[in-house]
C-alpha cells in the first residue's frame, strides 16, 4: 500500500531531492512543489499568489493543499512591470528569473503565439533578457517593490532568489534587493540536478549549489522600513577602519612595484581624509614605515617600498 509521505518541518535549510507533483518539470528553473506546500503549510495562507508563475508550480502546490491561488506569468498575459496587481494579496510567492541564465520568452514558449494572443512581445518586458546586471537589479527591484505594496497589512511575500558567478564574479540577487516591511526569515535552499554540479571546473570556481527563500512581512499599510542596498566606491584613504599601515601599503601597491621617495608617498596621501585629520600626519607616515618592517622595506634614505611577501 502507499505510504503518504511524512509532514516536513520548514527549517532554515530545506532540501528537497525528488521534486514533488506540480508545474512541469521541462520548464527550466523552476522549483519544487514541495517548497510551496511547505510554506502554505507553515503560514497557513486561505490565498497564494504567483504574478510570474512560469509552468503553474504554485498553483498545482495550492490544489494539493486545497486552498486558493491567483497564477499570472508574461506568457499568459500578465506583465509585471506594466499591469496592474488585480488583487491585495495575503501571501506572494515570487521566483524571478536568475538575471539572464535561463532565457525564457522565445525559448521556452513562442513569443509569436503571445503577441498574437495578448498584443506584446514578451521579449521586451522579460526580465531574463535583461543585459545589464545594473538594469536588471533596476527591474527586479522595481518588481519587488510593486508585489509588496499590493500586499494586504500582515500579508507576507516569499522570494525564492539565487547567485550567479560570471568570469569570476560573483552576482547575488539577495545581497541586491531591495527588502521591504519586515524581514522575517532567509532559508537556504539545496539545489539538486543543477548544471553546475555536473560539470569539472578548473581553478577556484565553486559550483552554486543553493539558492535563498527571502520571506518579509508588511506591518504597517503605510509606513514601513525598506532596507536598500547601494554599491559606492570608496578610497581607502577616506575610508574608516583602515589603519595607517594599510593606507601606504595601498598607495605603494598602486605605484607597483617601484620604490617611493617619502615626497611621493605624502603626495598621495596629503589630499585625503586621513591626512586632513591628522595633525602631525607626515610624523605618522615616517613612524608607520618604520614600525613595520614586516610590510615596508628601507631600500635608502627616504625612500621605502613594500616587501614582497612570501609564500
Amino acid at each position: 500500500m502507499f505510504e503518504k509521505e511524512p509532514i516536513r518541518p520548514l527549517t532554515s535549510i530545506v532540501s528537497y531531492p525528488e521534486r514533488g507533483v506540480g508545474g512541469d518539470n521541462r520548464y527550466r528553473g523552476n522549483c519544487s512543489p514541495k517548497l510551496i506546500e511547505d510554506l502554505i503549510r507553515f503560514f497557513k495562507p486561505t490565498q497564494i499568489c504567483d504574478y510570474m508563475c512560469g509552468s503553474g508550480t504554485t498553483g498545482d502546490a495550492a490544489a494539493a493543499m486545497n486552498i486558493q491561488s491567483r497564477i499570472y506569468d508574461l506568457h499568459s498575459g500578465f506583465d509585471i512591470l506594466n499591469c496592474d496587481i488585480p488583487e491585495r494579496s495575503e501571501f506572494t510567492f515570487w521566483h524571478p528569473p536568475y538575471w539572464d541564465i535561463i532565457k525564457y520568452s522565445d525559448v521556452m514558449y513562442k513569443a509569436a503565439d503571445v503577441k498574437e494572443r495578448y498584443g506584446y512581445d514578451p521579449r521586451l518586458f522579460d526580465l531574463s533578457r535583461i543585459r545589464e546586471w545594473d538594469e536588471f537589479v533596476r527591474v527586479m527591484n522595481y518588481a519587488m517593490m510593486k508585489q509588496f505594496c499590493a500586499l494586504e497589512k500582515g500579508g507576507r511575500m516569499a522570494v525564492l532568489m539565487g547567485d550567479i558567478k560570471k568570469k569570476g564574479k560573483l552576482f547575488s540577487m539577495l545581497f541586491e534587493l531591495n527588502k521591504p516591511g519586515t524581514v522575517e526569515n532567509v532559508i537556504i535552499k539545496a539545489q539538486h540536478n543543477c548544471f553546475s554540479s555536473q560539470n569539472q571546473y578548473s581553478g577556484r570556481f565553486i559550483p552554486i549549489v543553493h539558492e535563498y527563500l527571502l520571506i518579509v512581512r508588511k506591518d504597517d499599510p503605510t509606513v514601513y522600513p525598506i532596507l536598500f542596498t547601494e554599491r559606492h566606491d570608496v578610497d581607502i584613504r577616506d575610508m574608516p577602519g583602515a589603519t595607517w599601515r594599510d593606507i601606504i601599503a595601498a598607495v605603494m601597491e598602486q605605484a607597483g612595484s617601484a620604490p617611493l621617495t617619502l615626497t611621493e608617498i605624502y603626495s598621495r596621501i596629503e589630499p585625503y581624509r586621513r591626512a586632513k585629520k591628522t595633525q602631525f600626519w607626515k610624523e605618522k607616515v615616517r613612524q608607520t614605515l618604520q614600525l613595520n618592517p614586516a610590510s615596508f622595506q628601507h631600500v635608502r634614505k627616504g625612500v621605502w617600498q613594500l616587501r614582497q611577501q612570501t609564500a
